[in-house]
């Protein structure tokens, strides 16, 4: 169905190429709704994303101070050069040729500016604000329990097979239960570069699972028995341990204050669009 929005006419294929970008995000994020739902919404919400953006171009031109000509090129210059085909840019800006990508590009131009002026008055988040926002939203800022961790590798590729690999570990694990120092039998038979096996303090999620499920369950100055991951055998030592915990006020200040600040900025877009869209004509055709 076609939008005609102050006499400007929306075809459909531009709802649904907003449709096509929005889709692989938006099925990510609502996986769990009801697919006729989900796509009834996705439809809807395309349909509103564009015509806010029709809303926003038509104010903009009308303001006749345009953007340099030399700030134009540049840009473009830029785009061409991340384009080795042409073509290729052409349709990704749903254009045919030159004049019209410098007459798009100058609009995106003119978009961003407005939409920066708009958010360039705003008033700094106060203390009263930040301690709020601290307070309500401390568990996102909690840090992940670290563990301080080294490891003896041994990989199995084309230069050891299985067998090998094992009996090479079984032997670096014997010193270890002799008494030998962690850090010398490391150097000893590991195939890691690292002087000392040692991985520095991890996260869950940096590791392979199979590595994590041992040392996250490793208590500080414990060694692992044998175990296998996808790259071949280890035996890991945990040297230290960080729980998780909420930084203070004082180390994260400024990222809630940017956080604020970004939020402060969309609402005040969100308004100038809700105030284009109240005095707007929407007819369907």
């Amino acid at each position: 169905m076609t939008l005609i929005v102050n006499g400007e006419r929306i075809e459909d294929a531009a709802i649904q190429k907003e449709v096509d970008r929005l889709r692989p995000r938006y099925e990510e994020v609502f996986a769990e709704q009801d697919p006729k739902e989900r796509e009834a919404q996705l439809l809807e919400w395309s349909r509103e994303n564009v015509i806010e953006r029709v809303l926003l171009n038509q104010e903009v031109k009308k303001d006749g101070d345009k953007i340099p000509p030399d700030e134009v090129q540049a840009v473009i210059a830029g785009l061409k050069e991340r384009y080795e085909d042409r073509q290729e840019l052409y349709r990704d800006f749903d254009i045919e040729n030159d004049e019209k990508l410098k007459e798009v590009v100058e609009l995106q131009m003119r978009v961003e500016r407005k939409l920066n002026d708009l958010g360039s008055v705003l008033p700094k988040p106060t203390q009263a604000d930040i301690e709020q926002y601290y307070q309500q939203n401390q568990e996102q800022f909690r840090s992940a329990e670290q563990v301080k961790v080294a490891h003896i590798v041994k990989y199995v590729d084309w230069r050891t097979d299985e067998a090998a690999a094992l009996d090479t570990m079984t032997k670096a694990h014997e010193e270890l239960d002799s008494g030998a120092a962690f850090e010398v039998v490391v150097d000893k038979y590991t195939d890691c570069s690292d002087k000392g096996g040692d991985l520095g303090y991890v996260t869950k999620g940096q590791l392979v699972e199979e590595f994590e499920d041992v040392v996250f369950n490793l208590g500080v100055g414990q060694v692992s028995d044998i175990f296998r991951t996808r790259f071949g055998f280890h035996v890991a030592k945990v040297y230290d341990r960080k729980p998780g915990a909420v930084p203070s006020l004082k180390e994260i200040k400024q990222q809630i204050v940017d956080e604020l600040a970004k939020q402060m900025r969309q609402n005040t877009i969100d308004k100038f669009l809700d105030q284009l869209r109240s005095v707007a004509k929407i007819e369907e055709a």
